[in-house]
């Protein structure tokens, strides 16, 4: 007879590492789908199959990883439940996620899916009214079991079918973290992520500087925002400059490395060839400048706080040499540092 399968949305976090071996644990054969994107999860892709291996050895799950990228941002413009604390549009992520995972029910030749979240444990996205709103947005709605709080909702499709035991799900409720540490001690489950919010979408700096190229008058459509760009946003010192620019300078050098590979045709890089410093990237020229002596400007400016935030230069030569390479186009700036106080309110965060 041929096992049952299920679909289980993994986040790797202990929560859903206990509803998929729970369901496992009735010699059910569980998918684990881990959806990635610029804001959580990212760093999967560096190296898949490894990732892979170490679920598998950890916690002795089969793990399948999707990149949910490309229409995650476009969720971001306009996300139907709103917005959290920050730019976390919780609810619309889980809906997108459930959906995507819906659609792979065929593919797989699954019966049902598997979601590790708990009645009350978070405020926004797990009270009883809202798990029923992303069920029915996601038509999920009897196809989703919540093992670890499945005793307190109604049956679903796959319990009145007999694919589950209902008797060996549990009631698990509100933010006491005590239930899941004993059962995974039960399961011999000790390395496990610390739980907290791993979204760059919930942290109060990160989320300011991506809401801002979000903005309306930020003069990116949705189409043209990339995952290129979410990625460097979350990497160095970040300005918004008079003329309208925006500008990124790398901390240290994986950031000006990272900033460099990272960098489009439409993005200025500026860096001092002879010196140690920053890698400097002023994003998206064409689409935020339509006054070429406004970016002029702005690209001295950048010159200048290149050599500010470099290394100390010898004393008595205060003037630097920075490059700036746009598309095909490479162009010198001589330049002095540029005070403090002249560049301290263009600051993004």
């Amino acid at each position: 007879m041929k096992r049952v399968r299920a679909i289980s949305l993994f986040s790797g976090g202990l929560d859903s590492i206990l509803a998929t071996r729970l369901v496992m644990a009735q010699d059910i054969d569980v998918v684990a789908v881990q959806f990635v994107t610029p804001f959580f999860h990212y760093d999967i892709l560096a190296n898949v199959e490894q990732h892979r291996r170490d679920m598998l050895e950890k916690y002795g799950i089969n793990v399948m990883v999707q990149d949910i990228s490309e229409d995650y941002i476009k969720l971001l413009h306009n996300p139907a439940h709103g917005f959290g604390k920050n730019f976390n549009p919780c609810i619309d992520c889980k809906i997108m996620m459930f959906e995507k995972a819906r659609e792979m029910l065929g593919e797989l030749q699954a019966s049902f899916l598997i979601s590790g979240e708990v009645l009350g444990q978070r405020p926004m996205s797990q009270r009883r009214d809202t798990l029923n709103l992303i069920e029915r947005d996601s038509r999920t709605r009897s196809l989703l079991l919540r093992p670890l709080s499945a005793l307190l909702m109604p049956e679903t499709e796959a319990e009145r079918a007999g694919l589950v035991d209902r008797s060996q799900l549990l009631k698990m409720n509100g933010r006491s973290r005590s239930p899941q540490l004993a059962l995974a001690a039960r399961y011999g489950i000790t390395d496990f992520p610390a739980p907290a919010g791993g979204c760059v979408l919930a942290d109060p700096i990160l989320s300011r500087r991506i809401k801002e190229m979000y903005r309306v008058d930020s003069g990116l459509s949705s189409s043209k925002i990339s995952v290129a760009d979410i990625r460097s946003l979350l990497l160095g010192r970040q300005f918004i400059l008079p003329g309208g620019g925006w500008l990124i300078v790398g901390r240290d050098e994986r950031e000006n490395g990272m900033l460099h590979d990272l960098a489009q045709p439409e993005d200025a890089v500026l860096l001092m060839e002879d010196w140690p410093g920053p890698t400097a990237v002023l994003k998206r020229i064409s689409e935020r400048y339509a006054d070429s002596a406004a970016l002029e400007d702005d690209l001295r400016n950048v010159a200048a706080i290149v050599i500010r935030l470099g290394r100390k230069r010898p004393a008595g030569k205060k003037e630097a040499e920075v490059s700036c390479t746009l598309g095909e186009k490479k162009e010198l700036f001589i330049a002095e540092p540029l005070l403090d106080e002249l560049f301290y309110d263009w600051r993004l965060s």
